[in-house]
């Protein structure tokens, strides 16, 4: 089976193609970093507007990439929900009126879902079931994945989302946006035990999240050292470190719960959030000792792309689910609100 997918949630326009038997054959990702650095973050009508400029050009880059015509396609997937509803019925705008003009079946893809599955576009990918942590901008959630669409909550993030956490405090400091990688780079030159900031909700049982105090935390240290003027190039750097080993500390704290509480031998990690390098070596140094396999996407597929929509909807394709004619996308959409589907690609 050979599907076309779009990605169009946020601020990247991600178009691919994806076989199940050859593999992914073609793909195009358009960041808007650019455009929206200048704002201090995402602003959901330019994103829109831009998704319009970008989307069928990177669809005709693709199909001559990969070399398929719209005859060798057997379906299209595009992004549903959850997101940006401007931007996300752009993708699905264009999306199913490709399939309607190709004769083709079109399904609608869960965003997070995509980001669950990514890890299965390695080579030696995970099966179910397996315990999960999507980790993001807008997710920190821990769920167990007993199949295709079968999602269990464990516990979630009761305000901000981790990658929101890093973003935030990175523009405390003046980092500008995106400011998550930034931060994780200045942490690199941290001096160790300077600061020690709390691993929240880690002292009480459950695996619920929460990251908006480490963040006031964060906030209430920089005004101690006389504001974010006063800070010297060592104080960001050490600031940075002591932020990302509680953040890091704490979701590694959760996984570790969890893996307990289910019995599961296998855990994926995805999301923005996954590239972190501290986060996978504390999270492989931590499994490891309880005899869990740690599965990443590459980091190519860490942040929203098309591949992963391509892959989520040959899935669903192939368990035989199809989208209506009327367009309809969901902002706001629980995963677990996905029915389980039998699947016969993978």
């Amino acid at each position: 089976m050979r599907v076309l997918g779009i990605e169009s949630s946020c601020d990247e326009t991600g178009v691919a193609i994806f076989d199940t038997e050859q593999g992914l054959l073609g793909q195009a990702l358009y960041s808007q970093i650019d455009m929206h650095a200048a704002y201090g973050g995402v602003v959901p009508e330019l994103a829109s507007r831009d998704h319009v400029r970008r989307l069928l050009p990177l669809v005709r880059q693709v199909m001559s990439e990969a070399g398929t015509t719209p005859e060798q396609l057997d379906g299209v997937a595009f992004t549903a929900g959850p997101g940006l509803a401007g931007a996300l019925l752009v993708g699905a705008g264009v999306g199913r009126s490709l399939a309607y003009g190709w004769g083709l079946p079109a399904v609608p893809v869960h965003h997070m879902e995509g980001h669950l599955l990514a890890p299965m576009l390695e080579e030696d990918g995970p099966d179910f079931p397996f315990v999960a942590l999507l980790v993001s901008g807008g997710h920190s959630l821990l769920l167990e994945a007993r199949a295709l669409g079968d999602y269990a909550p464990l516990g979630e993030s009761v305000d901000d989302a981790a990658g929101e956490a890093f973003d935030k405090v990175a523009k405390m400091m003046g980092l500008g946006y995106p400011g998550g990688p930034r931060l994780a780079k200045l942490a690199e030159s941290g001096t160790a035990g300077r600061f020690r900031f709390p691993r929240p909700m880690t002292d009480r049982p459950g695996l619920d999240m929460s990251f908006s105090g480490l963040k006031t935390f964060t906030l209430n240290t920089i005004n101690d050292l006389g504001g974010v003027a006063a800070l010297s190039d060592q104080d960001r750097c050490d600031i940075a470190l002591a932020f990302q080993e509680a953040a890091v500390d704490t979701l590694v704290i959760k996984c570790r719960r969890a893996m307990e509480q289910t019995g599961a031998k296998r855990l994926v990690v995805a999301g923005g959030v996954s590239a972190n390098v501290m986060l996978r070596e504390r999270l492989d140094a931590a499994m490891a000792k309880k005899g869990v396999r740690v599965f990443y996407p590459g980091l190519a597929y860490c942040t929203d792309n098309g591949a992963m929509i391509a892959y989520a909807g040959a899935l669903r394709l192939a368990g035989g689910e199809r989208s209506g004619l009327p367009i309809a996308v969901r902002p706001r959409w629980p995963l677990a609100e996905l029915a389980p589907l039998s699947q016969d690609a993978s």
